[in-house]
């Protein structure tokens, strides 16, 4: 059976990024040139923000103290579930040295990052997670500064469950700021001297064609794009849940894509039927959100094997993936292209972008074909280290001499020669 589309999708995930290049470009031309005054004028106009950048700990005390024993109990496991995986993740990581000839020993270190900056994004919705997602993951990684940003919520300062997210993740500052003049801040080290060495977390096209204008300056983790879904289904799959859990993602915009990738056209046919009714019972905004991206942007693929559903999916490249199928196992050991991968009905995207412990902040756009999502990787730098003895030299050093000279690099080729004659004077070589 060759593959089927009963849904094509109207629009491609591929964001208008024209414009959002020459607003950014703008403003980081401005930023730099006039640095956090030009700042502050982009906090008032566009975030309508006239109050402290820099955010006390009195002020983040004030501002938290309202929220209810339950709501902080609730942050606080989140945060740890994300810092303990993402300390697993660390201590998979391993230092080592290994003789690699005689008297030639190579090694590795694993050194963090000096200054991390986090971005919270706080738009339709208030990004809670992002907050433990990015900065949680950074001091697991044993990053020793990490700046923190978040955009004013109506008018006023952090969300208040924002910045108590950040507060228990363990930002060292938080500054009050949203948008390009943020990522700009942080790259820039505006209002705290200390520029970032990667920025990290999710936004809009304008955040993101910042993190790509500054990329080189600065890391950075992922360029994401709209939220991704995709959902590969065989006839043990429940069509209501898979249905539930495309709309789940769908809400987070107009233009998030949701795939269903299924090994039966009635099980496809009947989720299309259930998916415009569960997002007719959301509330708005959910509701607009996820009407309009299932309506361009949903697909409905049928395909006769699970190989080739396979196949199919790593074309995709989802940045969430989920599998409602027999044998996971064989899914797991085959599937390779995908941001984070959901085995089975008993866990969901939505446990992986709250509570469960991997990150959330996952690569889109096909990225996944060669990325995997943030983690404690992406603050440290793995580098590498050599010793040798001068007997040691004696192997090393003339084949470096030849091969230097074989690529017209003489100077190259000298350095060797140099060191072959002190440490063996009476001795003679090919070079």
């Amino acid at each position: 059976m060759s593959m089927e589309y009963l849904k094509r999708a109207a629009k491609t995930p591929e964001a208008d990024t024209e414009e959002a290049r020459r607003v950014v470009d703008e403003m980081l031309a401005e930023i730099r040139a006039r640095g956090e005054e030009a700042v502050r004028e982009y906090a008032r106009r566009l975030d309508k923000w006239e109050g402290e950048i820099l955010v006390s700990p009195d002020e983040i005390e004030r501002r938290t103290a309202s929220i209810s024993h339950h709501i902080k109990k609730d942050i606080e496991f989140a945060a740890a579930q994300v810092r303990r995986f993402a300390q697993a993740q660390r201590e998979s990581m391993q230092e080592f040295s290994v003789e690699v000839s005689k008297g030639l020993t190579a090694g590795q270190r694993l050194i963090p990052v000096n200054v991390a900056g986090c971005y919270v994004p706080t738009g339709r919705y208030a990004h809670i997670a992002s907050a433990y997602m990015s900065i949680g993951t950074a001091k697991a990684a044993g990053v020793p500064n990490v700046i923190a940003c978040s955009t004013p919520y109506k008018g006023e300062g952090i969300h208040p469950q924002v910045l108590y997210a950040m507060k228990v993740a363990g930002a060292d500052t938080i500054l009050t700021l949203g948008g390009v003049q943020a990522i700009a801040t942080l790259a820039f080290g505006l209002f705290t001297g200390k520029p970032a060495d990667i920025v990290v977390g999710p936004g809009n096209k304008f955040v993101a064609e910042a993190k790509r204008a500054l990329f080189g300056a600065v890391g950075i983790d992922v360029l994401a794009g709209p939220t991704e879904i995709a959902v590969i289904a065989d006839d043990s799959a429940d069509p209501h849940i898979v249905a539930t859990d495309l709309v789940g993602q769908a809400e987070h915009g107009s233009d998030s894509p949701a795939w269903l990738i299924c090994l039966s056209r009635e099980f496809g046919s009947d989720v299309a039927t259930r998916v415009p009714a569960l997002i007719e019972r959301l509330p708005s905004p959910a509701r607009e959100a996820a009407g309009a991206a299932w309506r361009d942007y949903g697909e409905i693929v049928v395909c006769g094997t699970r190989e080739e559903a396979a196949k199919v999916s790593d074309r995709y490249a989802a940045e969430h993936l989920e599998v409602h199928a027999r044998e996971l196992d064989w899914w797991l050991a085959n599937l390779t292209c995908y941001g984070s991968l959901f085995l089975g009905e008993e866990t969901t995207v939505a446990f992986g972008d709250k509570a469960s412990g991997p990150n959330h902040i996952l690569p889109t756009k096909g990225a996944a074909r060669y990325s995997g999502g943030l983690s404690v990787h992406k603050f440290i730098k793995t580098v590498t280290w050599q010793r040798m003895t001068r007997e040691a030299n004696r192997d090393v050093a003339p084949v470096t001499a030849r091969i230097s000279r074989l690529e017209g690099m003489e100077a190259h080729a000298r350095t060797a020669d140099e060191r072959l004659a002190r440490y063996f004077p009476k001795e003679k070589f090919d070079l």
